[in-house]
């Protein structure tokens, strides 16, 4: 058997397993794993090196329209470049809906945008916003069928919000074509009332973000998702889940029986509400929804991904300029009810988790590795092509350098964001070599992967008894 590439002498980890072994690689998927493979036309040694499956970020916006004069920063093309030199080699970003407006043409519009410019593969979760009885009857099971098999729901922002009656017909509409849905779980007649309340008394600093979102306000959306979910007996996942309120909730739910899932983010791990309130307008640096808690709860996040709370690790990346009045700015002359929700995070979402958790023994290698690949593909339907190392898999591969030293700053990144709010973080453990579909796209600091290689990846539907994921 002849190979395209063997790499050689790595640690190789998946969720299950770690092994020192041989891969081969051919037709961009891998077709063998032993000890001693024969020579391949190019090969690579991976001694003292980690051999990971490419990262899954299941949760990432990028160059999606937003209206209100605001303009995300990254398109597919600077996002997936951002994405893979932190290695992750498949991203799954947001089509979403516009009130009033086709969910049809909002995937078509996001295949134009994503078409010719993504380094990396990616799939589509959809934004259901506006579910008329076309979308519902229609348009959503048509997009189902096509590969888009999952979409999420928001419980906040008036442009996009759900009420229950209109989260029970979506949740239907899953149930019947096997769909998975993500929740967005705020209480947003109690954010609209808080923020009103902090304005008329002069409270529209960015650290005021925090107080007009108060943790019972995830707690109690939280809540009212899992019934509805248990109502129209539907898997459902709690998406950037933030503190202990709503994880009582989720764990409450999972005690019970209930196909209940949870994700949060890199932000409820290493920001607190204390950051929203950095010197002059710096806190609108890392305003997002729900709001970084505060340390105690940023252990019970830790917790969490170690006791099987959560599935998912994603980036939730949402990239607006600080310094651009098509970004943070937007909300600089007002309230912090203006500022765009989102920070940014794609580039480094695996290395803090790698440093923080690997590192420091709060996780283990099979858990990282399921957090942030094999899960994500096995909940979103597309395991066993991406998220693990098995012969069929795609070759996508990471050799992780587990004793680098790097310091986060934002003239190192490539995305097309001013600022990160991890700005000086020392980390241990960074990717130094990239493989997608077997070809080398990255390697000791240089890109190496063509504009547009990425590929649009349709996903499974796995039915109600979603597929089991690592604890």
């Amino acid at each position: 058997m002849t190979f395209d590439w063997v790499i050689r002498n790595g640690q190789v980890v998946t969720a299950a397993d770690i092994m020192r072994c041989d891969i081969g690689i051919r037709g961009g998927k891998i077709v063998a794993l032993a000890a001693e493979l024969p020579q391949a036309v190019q090969e690579i040694d991976a001694t003292d090196r980690l051999v990971l499956p490419g990262g899954v970020d299941a949760h990432c916006h990028m160059d999606q329209p937003m209206g209100g004069g605001v303009v995300m920063a990254d398109d597919f093309f600077t996002a997936t470049r951002s994405a893979l030199c932190g290695g992750t080699t498949t991203v799954i970003p947001f089509a979403c809906q516009i009130k009033g407006e086709s969910l049809k043409a909002a995937v078509a519009d996001y295949h134009q945008r994503a078409t010719g410019n993504a380094l990396i593969d990616y799939a589509f979760h959809l934004i259901v916003s506006d579910p008329t009885p076309e979308v519902l009857d229609q348009e959503l099971p048509a997009l189902i069928q096509s590969g888009c098999t999952s979409f999420k729901v928001y419980m906040t922002y008036d442009d996009l919000k759900l009420n229950d009656r209109q989260l029970l017909d979506v949740l239907a509409v899953a149930r019947q074509e096997q769909a998975f849905v993500m929740v967005h779980a705020e209480n947003s007649d109690c954010i609209a009332w808080m923020v009103q309340r902090l304005e008329q008394l002069g409270k529209t600093a960015p650290r005021y973000h925090a107080t007009a979102r108060p943790m019972l306000v995830e707690r109690e959306a939280t809540h009212r998702a899992i019934a509805l979910a248990e109502l129209v007996d539907v898997p459902i996942l709690l998406v950037h889940v933030s503190g202990a309120e709503a994880v009582e909730q989720i764990q409450w739910a999972q005690n019970r029986g209930l196909r209940i899932y949870g994700e949060t983010c890199p932000q409820y791990l290493f920001l607190t509400a204390e950051d929203l309130a950095r010197p002059g307008f710096e806190g609108a640096k890392c305003i997002c929804s729900p709001p970084p808690r505060d340390k105690a709860n940023q252990q019970v996040i830790w917790d969490g991904l170690i006791n099987g709370v959560f599935q998912v690790f994603a980036s939730d990346h949402a990239p607006f300029r600080y310094a651009d009045p098509q970004g943070k700015q937007v909300g600089g002359a007002g309230s912090f009810q203006h500022i765009p929700n989102g920070i940014p995070g794609i580039e480094t979402r695996l290395a803090l988790l790698f440093s923080e958790g690997v590192n420091k023994g709060r996780i283990d290698l099979n858990t990282f590795v399921a957090l942030t690949a094999t899960n994500p593909a096995k909940l979103y339907g597309l395991y066993p092509r991406k998220g693990t190392i098995a012969i069929g898999a795609d070759a996508d591969l990471v050799l992780w350098d587990a004793q680098k030293l790097t310091t986060i700053t934002n003239a190192s990144l490539h995305h097309n964001v001013d600022y990160t709010p991890y700005e000086g973080m020392k980390l241990q453990g960074y990717p130094e070599t990239i493989f997608s579909r077997g070809e080398l796209v990255y390697d000791q600091g240089k890109i190496s992967a063509e504009r547009g290689r990425g590929q649009f990846l349709p996903c499974e539907r796995s039915g109600f008894a979603r597929p089991k994921v690592q604890q």
